[in-house]
């Protein structure tokens, strides 16, 4: 007459919501990892983009119409130093873009009438932000220039 059954869950119940679980969190955490990348990516571009208007600040603000002293081409962040380099709005940048792509990726080469500036992405392999004073800038499907380049391809 009396059923001594308990209305639990039963082991094999409990298992496969815990399986599940498991599931959807690897799924999620896949599709958040390329997100963040992507979203570095979108930093650095935001970065870069920031260096061309203060480049142009800067070349327009001197009065003499310059990019100031030469700085031979480099490639970290922390070398860039010389000419508009030295501004403090253009060194942050590149600060953000070297934090941003984590690879210490980045070049950057200026005379007194040109400048090119180049970061790795991390979203794709062998792709690069690059920027100039021609006004190119875009992103580069294409190995890091190690070499000095003088614009952007």
């Amino acid at each position: 007459m009396y059923n001594n059954r308990s209305r639990g869950f039963t082991l094999i119940e409990l298992l496969v919501v815990i399986a599940i679980i498991g599931v959807l969190s690897a799924v999620v955490l896949a599709s958040l990892n390329t997100a963040r990348s992507k979203g570095n990516d979108a930093a650095i571009q935001a970065d870069l983009s920031t260096i061309q208007t203060q480049a142009e600040i800067y070349y327009g603000g001197l009065g003499a119409n310059s990019y100031g002293a030469s700085q031979a081409w480099m490639t970290a962040a922390a070398s860039c130093t010389a000419g508009m380099f030295s501004d403090a709005n253009i060194a942050a940048a590149l600060k953000g873009a070297d934090a941003a792509n984590g690879t210490g990726l980045i070049g950057c080469a200026a005379n007194g009438t040109s400048y090119v500036v180049a970061a790795a992405l991390t979203a794709t392999a062998n792709t690069y932000q690059c920027v100039d004073s021609t006004g190119k800038a875009g992103v580069v499907a294409a190995a890091f220039p190690v070499g000095a380049i003088a614009s952007c391809p």
